[in-house]
């Protein structure tokens, strides 16, 4: 048995920064994620006058409820999606005037949903190039709160910038949604608005965030699930056995379902309160799946799919051609160019069994390209060539060396 250390929630991380420059008091992170989108995000805090001490696995936030220290400021959010769309967001329930730009790849990803919600709540917001895109200014006076309904199918992300924002807001909210991706990372956002003391609740499709301020607290931030799937997918690719620790059933993240995903493909799977062990069969089998609610795993699952006993469909995932690349797309050209046959649709991807042969992967600046293509590697002869080998770090900067020890390990 190999056990795998995995680094903090990128989730997690920002949701617990946004709540901790929120609350009232020094709130304490405990093992943040440290990447570039964490970095960023806090960055972002700084340029907009929170004060953050960051130290190895201990980050101290002293939180500003009345919003951000400075009258105007300008914000650039790298690659962040959480940073472009949690931050303006968090400004406009302040006082000033803001400017947030991103990167050529964040700027393509879509804001349209969120501002428009805003600007509903009385926001004077402008889209300075392409609207419903970043750069963005945000001049703002306050939020009065209210009802309104939100349609989250492209991104959750922008229902829980919203959430998140509710309680700096004078009444609260009251937000309907019509549609939603993703349920999995709504629901880490309300269990940890309530640890920061604010009590929103879900009944049907409507949210009600009250006017309940944020307390700060100590927080422990739980491995990044995302991330793990790419050991465990390593395992029962393998047939090798994994555990990561701190990472289990009560899990706040949806990603952790993937190991289900992995046990309906025949491997063995262990799932304890703080803990999860895969350990891989003789052969895959092929399954249809919906992974609506677990879509950042598409990737992983679609580069282990060749080496299943029949097709792998994956259905319903139409928001991940919306990410930091068109992931379908991407795993499209990457399987083709490895001699693999597979087919797409609008919101759909079926990978056939064959034996991938050596190739250069096309990351598209995407991470979860790269670190799912690395794993088909450990059963490719001849392994495959990565475009963009750093964009790992994004989210897991020591991703290649520790795919390097496992394979190392196992003698692969």
């Amino acid at each position: 048995m190999t056990i795998v250390e995995i680094p903090g929630s990128k989730s997690i991380t920002a949701r617990a920064l946004f709540l901790a420059a929120a609350a009232e008091g020094s709130t304490v992170l405990r093992r943040p994620l440290l990447s570039d989108d964490s970095e960023g995000f806090a960055e972002g805090l700084r340029a907009l006058g929170y004060r953050i001490d960051q130290q190895p696995g201990v980050w101290t936030v002293e939180g500003r409820p009345a919003g951000p220290a400075v009258a105007e400021a300008d914000v650039f959010c790298r690659d962040g999606a959480t940073t472009a769309r949690f931050l303006p967001a968090l400004v406009s329930a302040g006082r000033g005037t803001f400017r947030f730009d991103a990167s050529a790849q964040m700027r393509r990803r879509p804001l349209g949903p969120l501002t428009g919600a805003l600007r509903e709540l009385g926001v004077d917001l402008t889209h300075e190039q392409a609207e419903g895109h970043h750069p963005l200014t945000v001049r703002a006076d306050g939020i009065k709160g209210g009802a309104l309904t939100l349609d989250a199918g492209l991104s959750s992300q922008f229902l829980t910038a919203l959430l998140l924002t509710g309680p700096l807001t004078a009444d609260g909210l009251d937000i309907t949604v019509s549609d939603l991706v993703s349920v999995p990372y709504v629901e880490m956002t309300l269990a940890m608005m309530r640890r920061f003391g604010n009590d929103a609740r879900r009944v049907g499709d409507t949210f009600h965030v009250p006017a309940q301020p944020y307390r700060a607290t100590d927080y422990l931030i739980e491995p990044d699930a995302s991330t793990a799937s790419y050991f465990l997918a390593a395992a029962a690719l393998t047939g090798r056995t994994v555990t990561i620790p701190g990472l289990g059933s009560d899990s706040l993240q949806g990603d952790i379902r993937f190991a289900e995903v992995l046990r309906q493909m025949g491997a063995e799977v262990s799932l304890s309160a703080d803990s999860v062990t895969v350990t891989g069969p003789e052969r895959l089998r092929g399954i249809t799946v919906n992974m609506r609610d677990i879509s950042d795993t598409v990737p992983t699952l679609a580069a282990i799919a060749p080496f299943g006993d029949g097709p792998v469909r994956i259905e319903d995932v139409y928001n991940t051609r919306v990410k930091e690349c068109d992931r379908l797309a991407a795993c499209e050209q990457n399987l083709r160019a490895m001699g693999v046959r597979v087919s797409t649709g609008r919101d759909w991807i079926e990978i056939h069994p064959g034996q991938p042969h050596a190739a250069a992967i096309a990351c598209h600046g995407d991470h979860r390209i790269a670190m799912s293509f690395s794993v088909t590697a450990l059963r490719t002869p001849g392994g495959v060539t990565l475009d963009d080998p750093a964009c790992v770090r994004k989210t897991f900067p020591g991703f290649h060396e520790a795919l390097s020890a496992l394979r190392a390990e196992w003698q692969l």
